[in-house]
């Protein structure tokens, strides 16, 4: 928090209650939170924080290199602290929209090595995994078996 005070201080950008909200719910989140997660968040808390202003902080967090944004594919963006956290890839079920984080050594040692392969010398890179979490498969019924109950009602 103090991080985003010296920012908008050195910006002389007025600091607002809201917007201190809105960076509080997302630095003391443990998830990535869309607009409409942070909003809840607030009304939760008893905040009132218009949509715009939301937007607004979220922008501002970005660009002061707080909280960064990720578009998973959903029609609409997250945004988690990068402050406190190391280098991580994510895991994305597209069944629930799960985001699972995760760090990998040999992920680290190949970026370095593909880069020296293609004469890049490697500045940063993301890697974002699609699938199906294990919950989900857990509790997903197989298209086969649904084949086969479809068949199995018909026929009595």
């Amino acid at each position: 928090m103090e991080r985003f005070r010296e920012y908008m201080r050195d910006r002389n950008l007025p600091l607002t209650h809201q917007r201190e909200a809105v960076a509080s719910a997302i630095f003391y989140s443990e998830e990535h939170l869309s607009v409409d997660d942070i909003e809840a968040a607030l009304r939760g808390n008893e905040v009132h924080v218009g949509k715009a202003t939301v937007y607004r902080t979220l922008d501002l967090l970005v660009r002061a290199g707080l909280v960064d944004e990720h578009d998973f594919g959903e029609g609409f963006r997250r945004f988690e602290p990068l402050s406190a956290r190391t280098h991580h890839e994510h895991l994305i079920c597209t069944s629930c929209g799960k985001v699972v984080e995760f760090t990998s050594e040999r992920i680290e040692r190949m970026k370095a090595l593909i880069a020296d392969e293609h004469g890049f010398r490697h500045h940063h890179h993301r890697l974002d995994i699609y699938g199906v979490c294990g919950d989900c498969q857990e509790h997903a019924v197989e298209p086969s078996e649904t084949r086969r109950s479809e068949l199995g009602r018909g026929s009595r």
